[in-house]
C-alpha cells in the first residue's frame, strides 16, 4: 500500500487489485484529521492485507472517533472489526440497510452504529460532512459525503476506473492519464459496477448529477480512482455519458479456460 496526503488534512491509504484483462483497480481508504478523526472505509478483506498496520502509520487507532463505511462490500470492510476493537470510542457511520447487510457476515455492535442517510450531515468537531447518494453505485447502502472545510468529496465507487499499472493505481493521480484514456476507464467501470445505468431515465439521471455540479468539489476521492484534483466537472461530464456507453460484457467460460492456461499454479498470472 502507498500512503500519501491530499489536500490539507486528508491521507490516502492506497491499495489495488489486478483484474486480468482490465487493469489495476485502486482500492482506497482515507483518514481525515478532523477534531474528531474520521476513517473512511477499512480496506480489502484479504488475508495478506494488514489494514491496521497501515492505519497505525497514519494515526493512533485509539484516536479514531468515526468510521464512515461508504457501503458494506468486502473491499470496504476489511479492517472494520479490528478497528472497532482498537478504537473504543469510534462509531460506524452507515445506514439501516448497511447495518443489515453486515449482519449476514458478522453483525456490527448496534450501540456503536450511527445512522446517516443521504441529505443528512455529521458534525465532526471542526467541520460538517454532508451525506449524499452518488449517481453510480453497486450497493443500495452507498452513501458518500462532502467535507465542507476542505471542499473534498468522497464518492465511494462512483467515478472509479482501472489504471494501466499498479504504480499509477496506488501512487498516481487521475490526471496522470490522458483525458481520453481516463474517460474510457471511467465509462468501463461505470458500466461494469453499475450495469443498471443503461435502464435509467436519462433526464432523471442528469438531475441526480446536478447537485454534484453545484457542489463543485475541489478534490474528488473515489474508492476506485487515484485522487482527482480540479477535475470534478470533467468527470461529471464523463459519467453523464454512462447510460449510452457500451454495456460491459464479461468473459465467458471459454475465455476463463483460456485465461487459466496463462496462470501459474496458485492462481497468479505467469511471468512474461
Amino acid at each position: 500500500m502507498d500512503i500519501h496526503k491530499v489536500g490539507s488534512d486528508t491521507t490516502v491509504m492506497a491499495d489495488s487489485l489486478e483484474i486480468p484483462g482490465i487493469g489495476h483497480l485502486p482500492i482506497n481508504a482515507y483518514v481525515i484529521a478532523a477534531r474528531e478523526p474520521v476513517v473512511v472505509d477499512t480496506g480489502l478483506s484479504l488475508p495478506d492485507r494488514d489494514f491496521m498496520a497501515t492505519l497505525g502509520s497514519v494515526i493512533d487507532p485509539a484516536e479514531v472517533r468515526w468510521i464512515w463505511l461508504t457501503h458494506p462490500d468486502r473491499d470496504h470492510t476489511g479492517g472494520i472489526f479490528d478497528l472497532l476493537a482498537a478504537a473504543p470510542e469510534a462509531r460506524v457511520v452507515t445506514t439501516f440497510i448497511g447495518a443489515g447487510i453486515m449482519t449476514t457476515e458478522r453483525p456490527l455492535p448496534m450501540d456503536r452504529v450511527y445512522f446517516v442517510n443521504p441529505g443528512q450531515s455529521l458534525d465532526v468537531g471542526d467541520r460538517v460532512l454532508h451525506a449524499f447518494r452518488p449517481p453510480l453505485f453497486d450497493n443500495p447502502a452507498t452513501v458518500g459525503f462532502y467535507d465542507d472545510r476542505t471542499r473534498i468529496c468522497f464518492s465511494s465507487d462512483c467515478f472509479g476506473g482501472p489504471m494501466p499499472t499498479q504504480e499509477l493505481a496506488e501512487s498516481g493521480h487521475a490526471n496522470d492519464l490522458k483525458p481520453d484514456d481516463l474517460r474510457s476507464s471511467q465509462l468501463l467501470w461505470a458500466t461494469l459496477d453499475s450495469p443498471w445505468v443503461h435502464m435509467v431515465d436519462e433526464g432523471k439521471y442528469r438531475a441526480w448529477i446536478a447537485p454534484l455540479r453545484e457542489m463543485s468539489a475541489e478534490i474528488m476521492l473515489s474508492t476506485h480512482l487515484p485522487p482527482a484534483v480540479r477535475m470534478t466537472h470533467r468527470m461529471l461530464d464523463t459519467i453523464t455519458m454512462a447510460p449510452g456507453a457500451d454495456p460491459f460484457v464479461g468473459p465467458d467460460q471459454a475465455a476463463l479456460e483460456q485465461m487459466l492456461k496463462t496462470f501459474e499454479p496458485g492462481g497468479m498470472p505467469a511471468a512474461t
